[in-house]
């Protein structure tokens, strides 16, 4: 009887660990037809079959195209590694408490997430123009980003960091525009601009125009006397 039950035990964990290989199978060529493509062009059967997959599989994991992108699109925003990038974002605001340190997190932070979200919000942006399961999702992750945005302008308001005159949702705007696709569109995929690069840019840009300058510690000269 032990056997027997150890035997279905292992049996279910190796189902699971195939049940999620499949998952991130149909994701990862998902978001490569989608990209390639465009979401119009892309079928579900085309992406089973680069799955190696059936088509019904496909639809009762993610219950069609438009949830497929939803997933891809939530999937790039934890970036790279074990850890989501909002909770080790939070992790950071919690850790740090000089406030020019904290937003140059999230400048880093933004060269690793940016280059995966970027090009998927790109797609939802075209497609919801003409399908209504896309506008929604265009609507739901505009607002699920100003809703990061504006937890991270309360952690600079909360601590007082925030510069004279400067308002909650005026740090939150700020932040929605230095964090958008389209910025992302503009000066890395179309100006040509290197990750580093980018990543300075907007933590320059962020530290101007929320902190006071007196909280921005600005590097000694080198002595050019040696």
């Amino acid at each position: 009887m032990e056997q027997a039950g150890s035997t279905r035990r292992y049996d279910s964990r190796g189902r699971q660990a195939q049940a999620r290989r499949n998952r991130e199978t149909v994701l990862d060529i998902a978001r490569r037809r989608f990209l390639a493509d465009g979401y119009a062009a892309t079928t579900i059967a085309a992406i089973a079959k680069g799955a190696e997959v059936s088509v019904e599989t496909v639809y009762k994991a993610f219950g069609g195209k438009a949830g497929l992108v939803r997933a891809i699109y939530e999937q790039s925003l934890a970036g790279a590694g074990p850890i989501p990038a909002p909770q080790r974002s939070d992790e950071m605001q919690n850790r740090e408490t000089d406030p020019a340190t904290i937003v140059r997190g999230w400048g880093i932070l933004s060269t690793e997430v940016a280059p995966v979200v970027s090009p998927i919000h790109l797609l939802i942006r075209a497609a919801a123009a003409t399908d209504p399961d896309m506008a929604v999702l265009l609507h739901d992750s505009d607002r699920q980003r100003r809703e990061r945005m504006r937890h991270n302008a309360r952690t600079l308001a909360d601590r007082g960091h925030l510069r004279t005159g400067l308002t909650l949702d005026q740090a939150t705007d700020i932040l929605w525009t230095y964090s958008s696709p389209e910025l992302f569109e503009l000066l890395v995929l179309r100006c040509g601009w290197d990750l580093p690069r980018y990543g300075r840019f907007l933590s320059d840009a962020m530290i101007g125009a929320l902190l006071p300058s007196t909280s921005v510690r600005i590097p000694a000269a080198p002595d050019d006397s040696a």
